[in-house]
């Protein structure tokens, strides 16, 4: 019997995708890892904006008017060398050039504070940036594992297909030859057309896998490719406590990521309360003007500014509760993510545990179904076995080689999502 099309089709492609050449392809060209790179370099410049205001501030002008020089003089004042006044549209040029240098001298920490405020929030975008790379590698490792799993099954598929037809022409055989009835033939292909089913939805699952892993990655390409049979070996860190690897977890960046922002907001509220105090700052100018440019006077000033806003009508006051807000919810935030990563350790090592025992027992479980498979198919052969036990013994074979691939998967994964747990890559 020949097989539709869709089904021989073998997965068939030029090239092969690693695990590694998966993660170092993720790390080069997945858009959330450039977003999170650019969201730390405009962290980075805020710095550089908190910071100017704790340096010189120069400033050069350049101005030119034309205008008339009427004289009005203001009640009560003297007159200027006549008691008259005369008013005309005669105009005259004025150039005004200067240069103008201020420096804070003391703000009772407003902007020294915004600026620690800035690196530390700086910092922990560094770590955000540095948590969504390690959430990226463990999405494409998880995707490529299932890829990988998907591929076993269209094996496991592949060889239901050959048994299934050995199984058809064997009782089609037995039929011709009138030692079994013709029941068991109809039996056979519809066993056989149930095997082709599974096999056209092994593969397409395996594509669409293939689909999902090129997502991860952040490549826009066909599946026209095989995942290699890669796998993460037994990691060190298996059989350490839940206590030891919560200290490992301590460094991960997310969890640095909140406390760098629970500093830059205890900073911003230091800075907030600078403002009930004043600011002082000292400024300096030379400047050179006239009605020519030919002829012109030069003058030099100085001053230190004293400036202190005595009422605001609360808007301090105001700031510093809300931001007081804000950092006990950046706390409870940080507290919250300590547990979650507790509880992520310690659902990954007893998933190692669980699938360690299940590959144990589905490596059982499929030797005796391939035994039992082999004894149906014997005693068929025989003719003391029905269609029915056969058909049977091979939907055993074929779930207890599907168990196994799932417990691989699940093996798999599960070291993938203790090595996120504890901030490792």
């Amino acid at each position: 019997m020949m097989l539709p099309t869709i089904v021989m089709i073998a997965a068939l492609g030029g090239s092969v995708q690693t695990l590694d050449d998966a993660v170092k392809t993720a790390e080069e060209h997945q858009p959330q890892i450039r977003q999170a790179l650019a969201t730390s370099q405009a962290a980075d410049a805020a710095v550089d904006v908190s910071q100017s205001g704790l340096l010189p501030q120069v400033a050069g002008t350049a101005k030119y008017s034309r205008s008339t020089s009427n004289y009005a003089p203001q009640p009560g004042s003297s007159p200027r060398g006549t008691t008259g006044s005369s008013n005309s549209f005669d105009t005259s040029n004025y150039f005004n050039f200067g240069i103008t240098a201020t420096q804070l001298l003391y703000d009772f920490g407003q902007t020294a504070d915004q600026w620690k405020a800035s690196k530390a929030a700086a910092e922990a975008s560094h770590q955000s940036e540095d948590a969504i790379r390690q959430q990226i590698v463990a999405n494409v490792r998880v995707v490529f594992f299932t890829a990988r799993a998907q591929k076993e099954l269209v094996k496991v598929a592949q060889q239901t297909v050959a048994n299934q037809q050995r199984h058809l022409e064997q009782t089609q055989g037995f039929v011709e030859a009138q030692t079994h009835p013709s029941i068991d033939l109809a039996q056979a292909k519809a066993d056989m057309a149930n095997a082709q089913l599974q096999l056209i939805n092994a593969q397409n699952a395996y594509a669409t896998a293939k689909a999902q892993l090129n997502q991860a990655m952040g490549v826009v390409r066909d599946t026209n490719y095989e995942v290699a049979d890669d796998t993460l070996p037994p990691l060190p860190e298996e059989n350490e406590s839940t206590d030891a690897l919560m200290s490992r977890a301590m460094t991960r960046p997310d969890l640095v990521a909140l406390q760098k922002k629970v500093r830059a907001q205890e900073l911003q509220i230091s800075a907030t309360r600078g403002s009930y105090g004043p600011t002082l700052s000292a400024s300096t100018s030379l400047t050179e003007g006239g009605g020519q440019l030919n002829n012109m006077a030069w003058n030099w000033s100085g001053m230190i500014v004293l400036n202190w806003p005595i009422y605001q009508g609360g808007v301090t006051r105001s700031q510093v509760t809300e931001q007081q807000a804000t950092l006990v919810a950046l706390e409870a935030q940080l507290e919250g993510q300590r547990q979650q990563v507790r509880l992520s350790i310690e659902q990954a090592r007893l998933a190692i545990t669980a699938a360690k025992a299940g590959i144990q027992v589905a490596d059982i479980a499929l030797s005796n179904a391939n035994d039992r498979l082999a004894l149906a198919e014997g005693r068929y052969a025989a003719g003391v076995g029905s269609m029915i036990e056969l058909g049977d013994a091979q939907l055993a074979a074929t779930a207890a080689a599907a168990q196994k691939v799932q417990a691989e998967f699940s093996l798999a994964t599960a070291r993938a999502q203790l090595l996120q747990a504890i901030g490792r890559e």
